[in-house]
């Protein structure tokens, strides 16, 4: 799929203007053994295999691990290629909540929750409101497509399965007409989308500090958000107060099974992300994604031994910290 062109004019030259260099990670010596034992019958060769081929190659253990780690990351796409799509879903991000925090603001619903059911169905679609729905709508059917060509990452399943949760809510909300709540859950969950990618942005750019302080806000905003407001504002709505106001309705089960499924999500993103505030917390700053696409050598090996030659140098650009989104994941990228 074709990338968006702001990432060629802006994303990238701001990206090489911060010292993002235009390379991909270290490329692995070419090794006729190691690669057949790669393509044919492992990636991650257990103990007695590298002791086997160290016999065969007469290379150390510790050198073969080298080369296999630096094989597997040969294939992953290099800092620029992230850094470039982080920018493009930070921009959206950002625009798309502040046009919708914008257009929320003079709305009714957004101060009493109960107005989205009162005179239901019959509730007027303004064009602000059209807009912001197409905004999203093409955005996350963009996300559905692209994830299949964009960076690889552990929690790929349950991105899809957001994906599809999501697309699906503002479809069918759209077609019922509760447009209303489904605003105030597309700004909750654009709220902390945008920290996220800009966290990932610091990381890229080696600003580590930046990145710490930009994930730990971004930690608070979406526990807040997610585990809080979620639940006990936009459920408590939809689950309770909706069925108060006009009865029972059909749609009830699809509209709450949905949310409810989105919530299951929220959890699980909630536990990848407290698992990289604590180790955080060990290490003294944010290291690794655990869904990260770049190995980091502490993984497999004492970094002072990685550094002997050349087949130990480390990945470019700090790809080792965090990368990735949520997320997610655990970047936890929703």
């Amino acid at each position: 799929m074709m990338k968006p062109r702001p990432n060629r004019f802006i994303a990238k030259p701001c990206a090489l203007h911060i010292g993002i260099e235009d390379s991909g990670p270290y490329q692995a010596q070419p090794n006729a053994i190691l690669e057949k034992v790669f393509i044919s019958i492992t990636k991650y060769p257990e103990k007695k295999r590298l002791e086997g081929l160290s016999k065969q190659l007469d290379w150390n253990v510790r050198k073969i691990q080298c080369w296999f780690r630096h094989r597997r990351n040969q294939d992953k796409p290099p800092t620029l290629t992230k850094f470039c799509e982080s920018m493009w879903r930070f921009t959206f991000y950002l625009c798309i909540f502040c046009y919708g925090i914008r257009f929320l603001w003079s709305s009714p619903w957004f101060w009493d929750i109960q107005q989205c059911w009162h005179n239901y169905p019959f509730q007027p679609l303004s064009s602000g409101l059209y807009y912001y729905y197409i905004m999203e709508l093409a955005f996350y059917w963009s996300l559905m497509f692209s994830q299949f060509t964009d960076i690889k990452r552990k929690d790929f399943l349950i991105m899809f399965v957001h994906h599809l949760v999501t697309i699906g809510l503002i479809s069918f909300s759209y077609i019922n007409n509760m447009v209303r709540v489904g605003t105030l859950i597309m700004c909750l969950h654009d709220v902390s989308d945008f920290l996220l990618e800009a966290a990932k942005l610091a990381n890229y750019a080696k600003y580590q500090r930046l990145c710490d302080t930009l994930f730990v806000i971004f930690s608070a905003v979406f526990m807040v958000t997610r585990l809080g407001i979620y639940p006990f504002w936009i459920l408590n709505t939809t689950l309770f107060e909706s069925w108060e106001i006009i009865g029972p309705y059909a749609s009830w089960w699809l509209l709450n099974g949905l949310l409810l499924t989105l919530q299951v999500l929220h959890v699980i993103w909630s536990y990848l992300i407290a698992r990289i505030a604590l180790k955080a917390l060990i290490r003294g700053k944010v290291s690794k994604d655990d869904r990260s696409d770049v190995e980091s050598s502490s993984e497999e090996e004492d970094v002072t031994t990685c550094t002997k030659s050349p087949c130990d140098s480390s990945s470019s650009n700090g790809a080792n910290r965090v990368n990735g989104h949520m997320g997610g994941s655990y970047w936890a990228e929703e």
